[in-house]
Protein backbone atom coordinates (compact mmCIF):
# COMPACT_ATOMS: atom_id res chain seq x y z
CA UNK A 1 0.00 0.00 0.00
CA UNK A 2 2.81 2.43 0.89
CA UNK A 3 4.34 1.89 -2.56
CA UNK A 4 1.24 3.48 -4.07
CA UNK A 5 1.67 6.70 -2.12
CA UNK A 6 3.74 9.53 -3.53
CA UNK A 7 6.79 10.79 -1.60
CA UNK A 8 4.85 13.97 -0.83
CA UNK A 9 1.98 11.96 0.70
CA UNK A 10 4.40 9.82 2.71
CA UNK A 11 6.16 12.92 4.07
CA UNK A 12 2.87 14.65 4.92
CA UNK A 13 1.56 11.64 6.85
CA UNK A 14 4.91 11.15 8.57
CA UNK A 15 4.99 14.79 9.66
CA UNK A 16 1.46 14.55 11.05
CA UNK A 17 2.32 11.42 13.06
CA UNK A 18 5.41 13.09 14.52
CA UNK A 19 3.29 16.08 15.57
CA UNK A 20 0.93 13.74 17.42
CA UNK A 21 4.03 12.24 19.05
CA UNK A 22 5.12 15.73 20.17
CA UNK A 23 1.74 16.24 21.82
CA UNK A 24 2.13 12.91 23.65
CA UNK A 25 5.63 13.94 24.76
CA UNK A 26 4.33 17.25 26.14
CA UNK A 27 1.71 15.30 28.09
CA UNK A 28 4.37 12.95 29.47
CA UNK A 29 6.62 15.88 30.45
CA UNK A 30 4.16 16.78 33.19
CA UNK A 31 5.17 13.71 35.21
CA UNK A 32 8.49 12.62 33.66
CA UNK A 33 11.94 14.10 33.02
CA UNK A 34 13.19 14.76 29.50
CA UNK A 35 15.82 12.01 29.89
CA UNK A 36 13.21 9.43 30.92
CA UNK A 37 11.00 10.44 28.00
CA UNK A 38 13.94 10.20 25.59
CA UNK A 39 14.78 6.70 26.81
CA UNK A 40 11.15 5.63 26.58
CA UNK A 41 10.94 7.12 23.10
CA UNK A 42 13.82 4.96 21.91
CA UNK A 43 12.97 1.79 23.85
CA UNK A 44 9.45 1.61 22.45
CA UNK A 45 10.58 3.15 19.17
CA UNK A 46 13.21 0.42 18.77
CA UNK A 47 10.54 -2.23 19.33
CA UNK A 48 8.37 -0.69 16.59
CA UNK A 49 11.34 -0.16 14.27
CA UNK A 50 12.39 -3.77 14.88
CA UNK A 51 8.95 -4.95 13.84
CA UNK A 52 9.21 -2.90 10.63
CA UNK A 53 12.73 -4.29 9.99
CA UNK A 54 11.46 -7.85 10.56
CA UNK A 55 8.48 -7.34 8.24
CA UNK A 56 10.87 -6.05 5.56
CA UNK A 57 12.68 -9.40 5.54
CA UNK A 58 15.44 -8.55 8.04
CA UNK A 59 17.78 -6.73 5.63
CA UNK A 60 21.45 -7.16 6.49
CA UNK A 61 23.22 -4.86 8.93
CA UNK A 62 26.99 -4.53 8.73
CA UNK A 63 29.56 -3.01 11.08
CA UNK A 64 30.15 -0.35 8.43
CA UNK A 65 26.50 0.68 8.80
CA UNK A 66 26.77 0.76 12.58
CA UNK A 67 29.89 2.93 12.46
CA UNK A 68 28.31 5.23 9.87
CA UNK A 69 25.24 5.75 12.05
CA UNK A 70 27.16 6.21 15.33
CA UNK A 71 27.74 9.96 14.94
CA UNK A 72 24.18 10.46 13.77
CA UNK A 73 22.98 8.59 16.86
CA UNK A 74 24.79 11.05 19.15
CA UNK A 75 23.19 13.97 17.30
CA UNK A 76 19.74 12.36 17.39
CA UNK A 77 19.97 11.63 21.13
CA UNK A 78 21.09 15.20 21.86
CA UNK A 79 18.38 16.68 19.66
CA UNK A 80 15.68 14.52 21.27
CA UNK A 81 16.69 15.37 24.83
CA UNK A 82 16.85 19.10 24.08
CA UNK A 83 13.56 19.18 22.18
CA UNK A 84 11.72 17.08 24.77
CA UNK A 85 12.92 19.47 27.46
CA UNK A 86 11.74 22.42 25.35
CA UNK A 87 8.29 20.84 24.94
CA UNK A 88 7.95 20.76 28.71
CA UNK A 89 8.84 24.46 29.09
CA UNK A 90 7.19 26.09 26.05
CA UNK A 91 3.85 26.10 24.31
CA UNK A 92 3.61 23.28 21.78
CA UNK A 93 3.37 25.58 18.77
CA UNK A 94 6.22 27.79 20.05
CA UNK A 95 8.59 24.83 20.45
CA UNK A 96 7.74 23.50 17.00
CA UNK A 97 8.08 26.97 15.44
CA UNK A 98 11.60 27.31 16.84
CA UNK A 99 12.28 23.87 15.41
CA UNK A 100 11.51 25.25 11.94
CA UNK A 101 14.95 26.86 12.02
CA UNK A 102 16.45 23.41 11.40
CA UNK A 103 15.82 23.25 7.60
CA UNK A 104 17.68 26.56 7.22
CA UNK A 105 20.67 25.06 8.99
CA UNK A 106 20.86 21.91 6.86
CA UNK A 107 23.04 23.54 4.13
CA UNK A 108 25.54 24.66 6.78
CA UNK A 109 25.42 21.22 8.39
CA UNK A 110 26.10 19.64 5.00
CA UNK A 111 29.02 22.08 4.60
CA UNK A 112 30.50 21.06 7.95
CA UNK A 113 29.99 17.31 7.54
CA UNK A 114 29.92 16.66 3.80
CA UNK A 115 31.91 19.54 2.34
CA UNK A 116 28.90 20.90 0.40
CA UNK A 117 29.39 24.68 0.29
CA UNK A 118 26.23 26.71 1.03
CA UNK A 119 25.09 29.30 -1.47
CA UNK A 120 24.82 32.97 -0.67
CA UNK A 121 21.04 32.64 -0.74
CA UNK A 122 21.28 29.95 1.96
CA UNK A 123 23.10 32.45 4.17
CA UNK A 124 20.46 35.12 3.52
CA UNK A 125 17.66 32.64 4.25
CA UNK A 126 19.43 31.60 7.45
CA UNK A 127 19.67 35.20 8.66
CA UNK A 128 15.99 35.82 7.91
CA UNK A 129 15.04 32.60 9.67
CA UNK A 130 17.05 33.54 12.73
CA UNK A 131 15.24 36.90 12.88
CA UNK A 132 11.97 34.95 12.67
CA UNK A 133 13.05 32.79 15.60
CA UNK A 134 13.84 35.90 17.68
CA UNK A 135 10.40 37.33 16.89
CA UNK A 136 8.68 34.04 17.75
CA UNK A 137 10.44 33.90 21.12
CA UNK A 138 9.43 37.47 22.05
CA UNK A 139 6.17 38.99 23.18
CA UNK A 140 5.81 36.99 26.39
CA UNK A 141 4.92 39.21 29.40
CA UNK A 142 7.94 40.09 31.55
CA UNK A 143 6.48 38.28 34.56
CA UNK A 144 6.33 35.05 32.52
CA UNK A 145 9.99 35.23 31.41
CA UNK A 146 11.14 32.51 33.80
CA UNK A 147 14.62 30.94 33.69
CA UNK A 148 12.92 27.68 32.70
CA UNK A 149 11.32 29.29 29.66
CA UNK A 150 14.62 30.87 28.56
CA UNK A 151 16.29 27.48 28.99
CA UNK A 152 13.49 25.95 26.92
CA UNK A 153 14.14 28.39 24.06
CA UNK A 154 17.87 27.63 24.19
CA UNK A 155 17.13 23.90 24.20
CA UNK A 156 14.78 24.21 21.19
CA UNK A 157 17.42 26.07 19.18
CA UNK A 158 20.12 23.56 20.18
CA UNK A 159 17.81 20.78 19.06
CA UNK A 160 17.46 22.54 15.68
CA UNK A 161 21.24 22.58 15.21
CA UNK A 162 21.75 18.92 16.10
CA UNK A 163 18.69 17.90 14.07
CA UNK A 164 20.06 19.71 11.01
CA UNK A 165 23.36 17.88 11.39
CA UNK A 166 21.54 14.54 11.64
CA UNK A 167 19.50 15.29 8.51
CA UNK A 168 22.67 16.09 6.58
CA UNK A 169 24.01 12.66 7.52
CA UNK A 170 20.66 11.05 6.68
CA UNK A 171 21.13 12.12 3.07
CA UNK A 172 24.18 9.87 2.92
CA UNK A 173 22.48 6.78 4.28
CA UNK A 174 18.73 6.84 3.44
CA UNK A 175 19.02 5.46 -0.09
CA UNK A 176 22.13 3.34 0.58
CA UNK A 177 20.90 1.46 3.67
CA UNK A 178 17.12 1.53 3.16
CA UNK A 179 14.37 2.78 5.44
CA UNK A 180 14.04 -0.34 7.69
CA UNK A 181 17.77 -0.35 8.55
CA UNK A 182 18.01 3.43 9.02
CA UNK A 183 14.90 3.38 11.22
CA UNK A 184 16.36 0.62 13.38
CA UNK A 185 19.77 2.30 13.68
CA UNK A 186 18.28 5.66 14.65
CA UNK A 187 16.40 4.09 17.56
CA UNK A 188 18.75 1.37 18.84
CA UNK A 189 21.93 3.46 18.90
CA UNK A 190 20.40 6.58 20.56
CA UNK A 191 18.73 4.25 23.08
CA UNK A 192 22.16 2.90 24.04
CA UNK A 193 23.47 6.47 24.45
CA UNK A 194 20.56 7.73 26.55
CA UNK A 195 20.09 4.61 28.70
CA UNK A 196 22.92 5.20 31.18
CA UNK A 197 22.18 8.84 32.09
CA UNK A 198 18.42 8.20 32.17
CA UNK A 199 18.69 5.20 34.50
CA UNK A 200 21.12 6.98 36.84
CA UNK A 201 19.49 10.42 36.93
CA UNK A 202 15.76 9.93 36.33
CA UNK A 203 13.09 8.24 38.50
CA UNK A 204 11.01 5.46 36.99
CA UNK A 205 7.93 6.64 35.07
CA UNK A 206 4.53 6.13 36.73
CA UNK A 207 2.92 2.84 35.64
CA UNK A 208 -0.05 4.75 34.28
CA UNK A 209 2.22 6.49 31.78
CA UNK A 210 3.54 3.28 30.17
CA UNK A 211 0.74 3.06 27.54
CA UNK A 212 1.58 6.63 26.51
CA UNK A 213 5.24 5.66 26.14
CA UNK A 214 4.15 2.81 23.85
CA UNK A 215 2.04 5.20 21.77
CA UNK A 216 4.93 7.68 21.61
CA UNK A 217 7.40 5.04 20.41
CA UNK A 218 5.04 3.66 17.79
CA UNK A 219 4.23 7.11 16.43
CA UNK A 220 7.91 8.06 16.29
CA UNK A 221 9.04 4.86 14.53
CA UNK A 222 6.18 4.95 12.02
CA UNK A 223 6.48 8.68 11.31
CA UNK A 224 10.23 8.46 10.72
CA UNK A 225 9.86 5.32 8.60
CA UNK A 226 7.51 7.20 6.28
CA UNK A 227 9.85 10.23 6.13
CA UNK A 228 12.87 8.04 5.36
CA UNK A 229 10.92 6.32 2.56
CA UNK A 230 9.97 9.73 1.18
CA UNK A 231 13.51 11.16 1.34
CA UNK A 232 14.88 8.06 -0.38
CA UNK A 233 12.50 8.51 -3.33
CA UNK A 234 12.76 12.22 -4.12
CA UNK A 235 14.80 15.38 -3.55
CA UNK A 236 14.89 16.79 -0.04
CA UNK A 237 14.01 20.29 -1.30
CA UNK A 238 10.71 19.01 -2.64
CA UNK A 239 9.71 17.64 0.77
CA UNK A 240 11.09 20.36 3.04
CA UNK A 241 8.02 22.67 2.79
CA UNK A 242 5.80 19.87 4.11
CA UNK A 243 7.51 20.13 7.49
CA UNK A 244 5.70 23.42 7.99
CA UNK A 245 2.31 21.68 8.10
CA UNK A 246 3.44 20.88 11.66
CA UNK A 247 2.41 24.44 12.59
CA UNK A 248 -1.22 23.57 11.82
CA UNK A 249 -1.11 20.38 13.86
CA UNK A 250 0.73 22.05 16.75
CA UNK A 251 -1.79 24.89 16.91
CA UNK A 252 -4.67 22.41 16.92
CA UNK A 253 -3.27 20.03 19.55
CA UNK A 254 -1.95 22.88 21.70
CA UNK A 255 -5.37 24.51 21.81
CA UNK A 256 -7.48 21.35 22.20
CA UNK A 257 -5.27 19.35 24.57
CA UNK A 258 -3.38 22.00 26.54
CA UNK A 259 -5.61 25.11 26.28
CA UNK A 260 -2.74 27.05 24.66
CA UNK A 261 -3.45 30.17 22.64
CA UNK A 262 -0.18 31.19 20.94
CA UNK A 263 0.86 34.84 20.85
CA UNK A 264 0.72 36.69 17.51
CA UNK A 265 4.54 36.94 17.60
CA UNK A 266 4.77 33.15 17.31
CA UNK A 267 2.85 33.15 14.04
CA UNK A 268 4.70 36.23 12.77
CA UNK A 269 8.03 34.55 13.45
CA UNK A 270 6.78 31.31 11.92
CA UNK A 271 5.71 33.16 8.77
CA UNK A 272 9.18 34.68 8.44
CA UNK A 273 10.94 31.35 9.01
CA UNK A 274 8.67 29.52 6.57
CA UNK A 275 9.12 32.26 3.95
CA UNK A 276 12.90 31.98 4.30
CA UNK A 277 12.79 28.20 3.92
CA UNK A 278 10.51 28.33 0.89
CA UNK A 279 12.72 30.99 -0.70
CA UNK A 280 15.81 28.85 -0.13
CA UNK A 281 14.07 25.81 -1.65
CA UNK A 282 12.85 27.82 -4.66
CA UNK A 283 16.28 29.36 -5.23
CA UNK A 284 17.92 25.95 -4.96
CA UNK A 285 15.62 24.58 -7.65
CA UNK A 286 16.10 27.64 -9.88
CA UNK A 287 19.88 27.51 -9.70
CA UNK A 288 19.91 23.80 -10.47
CA UNK A 289 18.02 24.49 -13.68
CA UNK A 290 20.15 27.51 -14.57
CA UNK A 291 23.18 27.01 -16.86
CA UNK A 292 25.59 29.13 -14.77
CA UNK A 293 26.56 28.18 -11.19
CA UNK A 294 25.81 30.51 -8.31
CA UNK A 295 28.49 31.89 -6.02
CA UNK A 296 29.15 29.81 -2.90
CA UNK A 297 30.85 30.71 0.33
CA UNK A 298 34.61 30.37 0.08
CA UNK A 299 34.80 31.00 -3.69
Amino acid sequence: MLSRLSPVALAAIGTALLCVMDAVIKHLSITNSALAIALGRYVFGAAAAGAIWNAAGRPGITMEMVRAHALRAVLIATSAWCFFYALGQLELVEAITLGFVAPLLVPFAAWALLGEKPRVTNVAAGVIGFIGAVIAANGQPIEDQSPERIAGIAAALTASVTYALSIALLRQRADKDGAPVVGLMQTLLPMAIVAGPAIMLSPLPPLGDLPWFLVMGTLGATGWYLLIKAYARTEAQRLAPLEFTALIWASFFGYVLFSETPRPQVYAGAALIISACLFAAWEERRTRLAPAPQTTLGD
